[in-house]
């Protein structure tokens, strides 16, 4: 069984920072493309970012700079730092296992929620 947990969401003032994990289970982590997804009422669910089995590492390019993504295949675990937060950042962030070449569904977690307001 597949899961994807994740943390650290919650309310943060503008220019505040926040961390966000997912742990994953009954995945091979290691040769997993991992990601973080947002999404707002009304919007469809977009790229934050992902980051490839090897490490590699690809930041939207509105977030380039803010966000920074990264993942510890000893712990199956992945992380998004997410600094200098706007209010336009407030959504529900979403960890998502990508398809791989032991597993060809794509996996989502149930969201962790991030409110940026003063």
């Amino acid at each position: 069984q597949v899961q994807l947990v994740e943390s650290g969401g919650g309310l943060v003032q503008p220019g505040g920072s926040l961390r966000l994990s997912c742990a994953a289970s009954g995945i091979i982590f290691r040769i997993t493309t991992m990601g973080w997804y947002r999404q707002t009422p009304g919007k469809g669910r977009e790229l934050v970012a992902t980051i490839t089995w090897t490490g590699t590492p690809n930041i939207a390019d509105s977030l380039k700079g803010r966000f920074t993504i990264s993942r510890d295949n000893s712990k199956n675990t992945m992380t998004l730092q997410m600094n200098n937060l706007k209010p336009d950042d407030t959504a529900v962030y979403y960890c998502r296992a990508h398809a791989s070449v032991a597993d060809s569904n794509n996996y989502w977690g149930q969201g962790t929620q991030v409110t940026v307001s003063s």
